[in-house]
């Protein structure tokens, strides 16, 4: 397996996950707007090449046709065997941004706001619905031809929901529908990265990946406990989610040993 890496903190942990593994890998810087890669890597199998870094690394591996290079995913709102245990329910409202000055009322509400698709064009959080309009507002001022691949567009779908009570929140590395690692991310309001997952939340992880087999190769799910029961969160792309405090080696041997 050829790993190419662009350089982040987190493909800094990684690489250092890899030297202990004897894999092979290379730093590439991208080159902005164009996508190409410095210096151009040497691709040695097509068909054994894995990329992580920024989210745009896929239309590289796509041209270049090479595999698996970005395991991509569907949202996960689409996936109707996981809406039942979804944290805001399958009602989810989802709003083009071009609809959002005329769709959602100005009344001092707050809202977790995030893009139905993982393409990080805006990090999930919580925000008032004036901070909303104006982010709408000046995203609608620009020409389409202006606006910079991986940056929100007029035609992004958004789905804003009312912020709900999160007790603890985990991230799970699923690699061929098996959860490989975790990491706590967050308890409580704290930001906190361990090592660490409760037994239920751990077979709640499996549980989700069980209803949903062959969603993805390799994906990275976030599930949270609320005073309701365990719910899932979201999926992200695992080529550009942050690994926090993850057994980056347990997730290396899986993803190599996926494509063999």
């Amino acid at each position: 397996m050829q790993w190419i890496l662009q350089d982040f903190e987190d493909t800094n942990k990684l690489s250092a996950a890899l030297d202990r593994l004897g894999f092979e890998y290379s730093w590439h810087k991208v080159v902005p707007f164009v996508g190409d890669l410095l210096p151009a890597p040497e691709i040695r199998d097509l068909n054994a090449v894995v990329l992580f870094g920024a989210y745009t690394l896929w239309r590289y591996a796509e041209a270049h046709g090479l595999k698996p290079g970005v395991f991509r995913i569907t949202p996960f709102l689409d996936e109707a065997s996981w809406h039942p245990y979804l944290l805001n329910g399958p009602d989810a409202r989802v709003l083009a941004l071009k609809d959002i000055p005329h769709s959602l009322a100005d009344d001092g509400r707050d809202w977790f706001l995030r893009p139905v698709e993982d393409s990080k064009e805006e990090p999930g959080r919580v925000k008032s619905t004036d901070d909303i309009l104006r982010l709408a507002q000046k995203v609608l001022a620009l020409d389409e031809a202006e606006i910079p691949e991986g940056s929100l567009r007029h035609d992004t779908l958004l789905m804003p929901t009312p912020p709900a009570v999160i007790l603890k929140e985990w991230r799970i590395w699923v690699v061929r529908d098996k959860v490989v690692t975790y990491s706590l991310y967050k308890d409580g309001s704290r930001v906190v990265y361990r090592h660490e997952i409760d037994e239920d939340a751990l077979a709640f992880a499996q549980q989700m990946v069980s209803a949903n087999p062959c969603y993805s190769d390799a994906y990275v799910m976030d599930i949270c406990r609320t005073p309701d029961g365990l719910r899932l969160l979201e999926t992200n792309c695992i080529n550009a989610a942050g690994f926090y405090s993850a057994d980056l080696i347990k997730l290396a041997m899986a993803i190599s040993e996926s494509v063999q």
